[in-house]
């Protein structure tokens, strides 16, 4: 992604053997190690999230994919703010596709796409998705960036 080297060694340098205890009612624990993940509070985690996911999207293809919808003769596949990305496209086959791409891409950088938080939203009938085991909730209707998004088209506040 062109991330100079001398910013990565600092990264690497900043959370290299990071150790923890935890204060519970009865005195804190030993100290472990953190071999994994981001410094919750910290002002950089939401940067370097930001930058797995933007990995993550550029390598999975979808620039490239026919799947999606058409804006202004642009070809949409995804919008993402945080940590909320929302995958759109014209067929359930093509949105499988997408899905997956993503699950596979977040998997080679050691993230797990998380059942449980993905939904599907179809304007027409859709059938019963499972991944890895676990069923895929289909829903109605969304929260995005505050507005309430439905099936049918509608959106609202």
């Amino acid at each position: 992604m062109g991330i100079p080297d001398h910013l990565t060694c600092l990264l690497r340098n900043l959370y290299a053997g990071q150790e923890a205890t935890v204060r519970t009612g009865h005195g804190s624990t030993d100290c472990f190690q953190i071999g994994k993940g981001v410094r919750q509070g910290c002002i950089l985690s939401l940067c370097l999230f930001n930058l797995y996911a933007e990995y993550i999207m550029r390598n999975t293809g979808l620039e490239e994919a026919q799947a999606g919808i058409k804006i202004a003769g642009r070809n949409i596949n995804n919008l993402r703010y945080a940590d909320d990305t929302t995958l759109m496209a014209v067929s359930e086959e093509e949105l499988k596709s997408l899905l997956m791409k993503v699950k596979e891409g977040s998997e080679k950088v050691g993230l797990k796409l998380n059942i449980q938080k993905t939904k599907i939203m179809a304007s027409g009938p859709i059938t019963s998705w499972e991944i890895d085991g676990e069923t895929v909730e289909t829903v109605s209707d969304f929260i995005f960036l505050g507005s309430k998004i439905s099936a049918d088209g509608d959106c609202s506040h």
